[in-house]
């Protein structure tokens, strides 16, 4: 049986990514043919400097996002050359957007017994066919540099920013679980639970535009809902109070603002705009635009009229 094993793992690495077209071949010429370090190479000034206010992804459009991006890990591959090699594998040798995160994602989240390949097939098989996905991946991109100021470039983001990893996996999960294949799902919420140490089922359904701030410790049940525009700091739970079944979990509106620590748990409303403070167990709505704060969580600001 170890024989087996290692005869098929050794097969797998000479042939690697034989099986999947989509994914890019690199080879140690790959980079030189770029010429990313050439500094008076045309290879250098091919694409235009990117407006990073048209990051969305339209029907007709360049792929505003991914250009920024190839653009970005070309000026730091300059800047840094002893990184030319990561930014090629993992930028520069990508025909587009989801390409490069179907890979990334698939390495992140591959381990012994679960090859990067079959990974990246998973993944790439969705992000290329959903244009909703498609759309929201570029939200939460502009939504991170928009909204996180240690966020110092879109390419940054993509390859260091394990919160839009997570919830990017997290999209491929919930269509997976949507289209009834619930076994992949339950799989790559294991795997992002274990290396990314966020746990969000493959039922929630999340919006455009999230930033998942830090990351570490967030937990997110199976019937909870997150509008677009969300911002959810480190050790937040969107949990259940264990107490009854079916929809249990918390719906948060767009634009809401969940501070470190915090607990919400059951089926409550988190209105529209509202900011919950850190460390706040919530347990009762929260009316559009208000600042709910503490254990138990009441309301300091905004709306300060209404009732918890």
């Amino acid at each position: 049986m170890a024989a087996c094993i290692d005869d098929s793992r050794n097969q797998n690495m000479n042939n690697s990514f034989s099986s999947y077209p989509n994914r890019c071949q690199i080879k140690n010429s790959l980079c030189s043919l770029i010429h990313i370090m050439k500094p008076n190479s045309s290879n250098l000034v091919s694409y235009k400097t990117i407006d990073s206010s048209k990051l969305v992804l339209n029907d007709g459009d360049e792929d505003y996002a991914w250009l920024k991006i190839r653009e970005e890990a070309k000026s730091n591959a300059k800047q840094e050359p002893i990184l030319s090699k990561y930014y090629c594998s993992l930028i520069l040798s990508h025909h587009s957007l989801e390409s490069a995160l179907a890979n990334h994602l698939a390495e992140k989240l591959s381990n012994s017994s679960l090859a990067s390949d079959v990974l990246f097939e998973v993944f790439f098989s969705v992000l290329d066919q959903d244009r909703e996905i498609k759309t929201a991946i570029r939200d939460d991109l502009k939504g991170v540099k928009d909204r996180d100021p240690a966020c110092i470039s879109y390419v940054h983001c993509f390859l260091n920013f394990k919160g839009f990893l997570a919830c990017q996996a997290h999209r491929v999960a919930h269509k997976l679980w949507s289209q009834g294949r619930t076994i992949p799902a339950y799989l790559i919420q294991s795997r992002v639970s274990e290396v990314f140490a966020v746990d969000i089922h493959p039922g929630a359904k999340i919006g455009h535009g999230i930033l998942l701030d830090h990351a570490t410790g967030i937990v997110i049940g199976e019937t909870a809902v997150i509008g677009d525009n969300v911002t959810i700091l480190h050790n937040v739970t969107l949990g259940g109070t264990g107490k009854v079944t079916g929809d249990r979990h918390p719906k948060v509106g767009d634009g809401v603002m969940i501070g470190a620590g915090t607990q919400i748990l059951g089926n409550v409303k988190i209105g529209e705009g509202a900011k919950i403070g850190a460390g706040s167990v919530v347990l009762k709505e929260v009316p559009p635009n208000a600042t709910s704060v503490g254990n138990p969580a009441r309301l300091v600001g905004g709306n300060d009229r209404a009732k918890m």
